[in-house]
């Protein structure tokens, strides 16, 4: 176990101008899954999330709501909360950018820039995107036909005094830093695109007029500071980060992050805009931006103007909260897109969590109930750990190894390429080996036959080799999942009466009590009819709204 080491993971904050949609829940997830991960291996792990609050948009839709824009924010901020809680979400830092301590610090950012020299008054005249509040440069337009790149509504032409930042200075160290660090921008080909975006970066504007909700520029009233030093600074803000003082304990431990974890669309962002203001401030860059694709619905993003999302608190309530967060890490390779559709859903929770782990346990957990009453000690005697092996030799198998020794040597090879892949965050590939696992293991069952075994009073010292296997195959198994299905893993540990949590602990064989006595439980996932549930859920969603 790697100890003494932090790992600090984010998400974007996202954008509460309305309710979190299944997207928006990929993300999140797919950061709580590697927290969990990371803390199981013995990092000391910290997990931020949280809202960026101010802007246009949000001054606009709380008005249109009859509102204030904080009364308005809070009521979505406090669902966000709930939604993650129903997900099994555990962020250590819930960040608002309309938190005090925040606006301070980015205050404090911004004088420090502007003293700089690296912030200044200028005019901005140029395209903007409303909805978006994005800037659009002319060549973009033209593309676009006039349209916004993002959202393919009209832009306008405005004209403003603001500030700016020196973006251009510092083009060229950052370009040095992503050619030197081939890691930094993931997956590959998103660090081709933003090699080839920073050509055509100019000066940033840093500031607006046109509207009060957000930080005020504390040296020129009028200007509130602009979502590019307000929202990306929530990063270290949140970690304690202050120019006035003594850094928190927080920043010293956690900065910097090892991984900003974003969505495809807003990569430039992270890895040309905050890494040249970490520049400006003199501070280290982080480590990893991964930027992953997309979630969609008949090949479209998700979007909350579309209305072409699918309640995730509905999908929750129905399947449950591991089922939801099974399918978003295993359907989807992080750095491309997929679709979400009504079919894929409830076929993952079919086949992979009802018939090959959900039928797992069952079928361990009642023979060992049926065949071993009181504890699955051979003979009445505690169970010889060492003579495991040599008891399996005598059930015959067309294997070189006997189930025995291929089912461990199946875990031990499953661990290593899970690390592999968690590592490089292929949360699907981790999944899949996982299944590998599990398949093997319903495979042991079948090879060795308990219900043969239980039928001869000679073969008790075989059979209950073959249970105490299984469920220390199981044991191995609920440390794998637990990061994926936190709920689904603590059921099989209470059951096998394990108390073993974690990751170098799912590498030892034998750790489960000698005298070991399980419990049987409920069905974990009951089988879905999947043509009367696809006719439910058109009736109650709508096909628009589920592929």
């Amino acid at each position: 176990m790697e100890k003494n080491k932090t790992f600090y993971i984010t998400t974007p904050i996202f954008y509460p101008n309305d309710n979190m949609h299944i997207g928006h829940c990929y993300t999140t997830v797919a950061s709580d899954v590697m927290t969990r991960y990371k803390k199981a291996r013995g990092f000391d792990t910290l997990f931020l999330t949280g809202t960026d609050e101010h802007g246009q948009k949000i001054e606009k839709t709380a008005k249109e709501h009859g509102k204030a824009p904080l009364d308005y924010v809070n009521k979505i901020v406090e669902d966000t909360k709930s939604l993650w809680q129903s997900l099994d979400v555990q962020y250590d830092i819930f960040s608002r950018t309309t938190d005090k301590d925040h606006i301070k610090a980015v205050q404090q950012i911004f004088k420090k820039l502007h003293e700089k020299g690296d912030i200044y008054k200028d005019k901005y005249d140029g395209l903007y995107c409303t909805p978006c509040e994005s800037f659009i440069t002319e060549t973009k337009a033209k593309e676009t036909k006039n349209t916004c790149p993002d959202c393919g509504r009209a832009i306008e032409n405005i004209k403003e005094d603001v500030y700016f930042f020196n973006l251009p200075k510092y083009l060229e160290h950052l370009k040095n830093h992503i050619e030197q660090n081939p890691h930094f921008i993931s997956p590959e080909s998103r660090k081709n695109e933003m090699l080839n975006l920073l050509k055509e970066t100019g000066p940033l504007c840093v500031s607006r007029t046109t509207f009060t909700w957000g930080v005020p520029v504390e040296f020129d009233h009028g200007h509130v500071v602009y979502v590019w030093i307000d929202a990306l600074s929530n990063y270290i803000t949140k970690l304690g980060f202050n120019l006035e003082a003594e850094q928190g304990e927080r920043y010293k431990n956690y900065w910097p992050a090892n991984v900003h974890m974003v969505g495809k669309d807003i990569v430039r962002f992270h890895t040309i805009i905050w890494p040249a203001i970490l520049m400006a401030l003199g501070e280290p860059l982080p480590e990893k931006i991964f930027g992953h694709g997309f979630l969609k619905i008949k090949g479209e993003k998700i979007s909350k103007s579309k209305g072409n999302s699918v309640e995730p608190n509905f999908l929750i309530d129905r399947y449950g909260k591991d089922s939801v967060r099974y399918f978003l890490m295993r359907e989807m390779n992080l750095g491309q897109d997929a679709d979400f559709t009504t079919p894929a859903f409830l076929n993952r929770i079919n086949h992979d969590l009802a018939n090959d782990l959900g039928n797992l346990v069952s079928r361990s957990l009642s023979m060992a109930v049926q065949y071993f009453p009181t504890s699955i000690a051979s003979e009445g005697q505690l169970l010889n750990i060492e003579d495991i092996e040599k008891a399996m030799n005598a059930i015959g198998t067309n294997e070189d190894l006997n189930p025995t020794q291929a089912v461990k040597k199946t875990i031990a090879e499953t661990i290593t390429e899970v690390e592999k892949a968690m590592d490089n965050l292929m949360f699907s590939t981790a999944l899949e080996t996982i299944w590998t696992l599990i398949r093997r293991t319903n495979k042991y069952i079948d090879e060795t036959t308990p219900w043969i075994l239980a039928k001869d009073e000679t073969k008790k010292e075989e059979l209950s080799c073959v249970l105490y296997t299984l469920f220390e195959a199981l044991r191995s198994i609920s440390i794998l999942i637990a990061p994926f299905l936190p709920n689904t893993a603590e059921y099989i540990k209470t059951h096998i009466n394990s108390n073993k949590n974690n990751w170098d602990e799912a590498k030892e064989f034998g750790l489960l009590p000698k005298d070991l006595k399980v419990t049987k439980g409920d069905i974990l996932f009951p089988r879905i009819d999947l043509k009367k549930e696809e006719t439910e859920l058109e009736k109650l969603f709508g096909e628009s709204k589920n592929g």
